[in-house]
């Protein structure tokens, strides 16, 4: 599913490169969970935005399902992102001004998905994230584990073949953290391809593999 080849990114200006990753070599295999750990500044965000094509690389190749990446304008990773990525972020990324409903849906509309359709799909997630006595409820109207509940559904509800999750637990406490786990873990079992950035090696413990970085490139695999 997600093939990185010598991947390197450096961030230039006019008095210092400041090299983020450093030759990353990395499979993903379709369905497979893995958690990419280490300390903090060391690439784990840089390598998973460029995973999300949310990033190009400075130099390497990605290749996403089979097909070069890499180098691709802004337009063609929009047009791949959609229904193939969805993004699961530590600070859960609502938009205030819309409901819980409107909130999950809103991948849908961007890709044209008609109304009957979006009705049904999101009408099944919320039941499937026990949150539809919440779905007129707006995001301030939530606790942290709520908010998060409603972000993995917006990232589901396009069924993508990869969840990208960067410190998906990082502001919640440690009964809503499992919950979001054992979610996690439950759309891996469904066959989503899962990658997740943790501090947390109980939380790097759900997935199949462990990778970990330092100072940007990949020094140790660890399976499970």
């Amino acid at each position: 599913m997600i093939q990185l080849q010598n991947i390197k990114k450096v961030f230039r200006t006019e008095e210092i490169d400041t090299w983020a990753l450093r030759e990353v070599n990395l499979e993903v295999k379709d369905g497979e969970f893995v958690s990419i750990m280490g300390p903090s500044g060391c690439g784990k965000t840089t390598l998973l935005n460029i995973m999300g094509l949310l990033d190009t690389p400075t130099d390497g190749t990605y290749m996403l399902d089979g097909k070069d990446v890499s180098q691709l304008s802004e337009r063609e990773r929009t047009n791949i992102r959609k229904g193939t990525i969805g993004f699961v972020f530590q600070s859960f990324n609502l938009i205030d001004d819309l409901d819980v409903y409107e909130n999950i849906e809103l991948p849908l509309l961007y890709m044209g998905v008609p109304a009957k359709e979006r009705k049904k799909r999101v009408t099944e997630i919320l039941d499937r994230m026990a949150m539809s006595h919440r779905r007129g409820h707006f995001p301030c109207q939530l606790s942290g584990g709520q908010q998060q509940r409603v972000a993995v559904a917006r990232a589901v509800v396009s069924n993508p073949k990869i969840i990208l999750a960067d410190e998906p637990t990082g502001n919640l406490d440690s009964k809503n953290s499992k919950e979001v786990m054992d979610l996690l873990l439950q759309l891996h079992e469904q066959g989503t391809t899962i990658v997740m950035v943790t501090h947390s090696q109980h939380n790097a413990s759900y997935a199949d593999r462990i990778i970990n970085l330092f100072d940007g490139q990949i020094v140790e695999h660890t399976e499970l």
